[in-house]
């Protein structure tokens, strides 16, 4: 399968999934619990487990400098976790700042390269691993590529809500692009599987904190049976295609 089709389809997904603001608030935040119970599964039932994989490779490949996360893969997805949520509450914080000096809320501008530079990496990678989901199986691709696809939906509400017109203007097409530049990347290079074990654990880490920090806050206003009926029919298509 061309890899880079799913790539320029993820992409299209930043570009266009503004659009599902004409469904009814009530619709839209079941839509968006769905996309995050489908992304929650994907991690604890597909990447969690790699990740003990990923653990043995890292071990057997790791050099002396980073001796210290030999026993420690799930230390990075626990970093991929606290840097995003790092990044969340900059975010609320000048939210709050702006909103109190100048009535506006919405973030400072330096916030929002803050954020769109991190999920822009965040999407470099998850536009590499594309390559990589290939070369285990068609159906491991396509598993990722349509777990990705409800995440960006969801990462793209909340970046919305965030950052409003300028990320409309700005800030997907900058995403958009960075999908489609780690597909070339990975296209067209080839990168120890130590580091794409790292990659893989920080990515992991990433997608558990921007899929609860949608669904925890009750000012989200969003849905848990959605949200659960998204978690266990995903979980039940990834142990059947097992």
């Amino acid at each position: 399968m061309n890899t880079g089709i799913l790539a320029i389809a993820l992409a299209t997904i930043h570009l266009f999934s503004g659009k599902l603001r004409f469904l009814k608030n009530t619709l839209h935040s079941r839509c968006l619990s769905f996309g995050s119970g489908v992304s929650v599964a994907y991690v604890f039932i597909h990447i969690l487990p790699e990740l003990s994989q990923a653990q043995v490779t890292f071990q057997s490949s790791v050099k002396m400098g980073l001796s210290f996360l030999e026993h420690h893969v799930y230390f990075v997805a626990l970093l991929g976790l606290t840097v995003f949520y790092g990044l969340e509450r900059v975010a609320k914080t000048s939210r709050q700042r702006r909103h109190k000096t100048r009535n506006a809320d919405i973030t400072y501008l330096s916030v929002f390269w803050l954020h769109i530079a991190a999920f822009a990496i965040y999407n470099l990678l998850i536009g590499y691993l594309l390559v990589k989901r290939e070369e285990s199986s068609i159906k491991s691709l396509l598993l990722f590529s349509f777990a990705m696809a409800l995440h960006f939906v969801v990462n793209d509400h909340a970046l919305r809500e965030n950052h409003q017109k300028i990320y409309d203007q700005i800030g997907r097409w900058l995403l958009a692009s960075a999908i489609f530049f780690g597909w070339l990347i990975g296209r067209f290079t080839e990168i120890n599987q130590a580091v794409i074990a790292v990659f893989f654990a920080f990515l992991a880490g990433g997608i558990v904190l921007n899929v609860l920090k949608e669904e925890l806050p009750p000012e989200r206003g969003s849905c848990f049976w959605s949200f659960a009926f998204g978690t266990l029919i995903y979980s039940f298509i990834l142990i059947s295609f097992k």
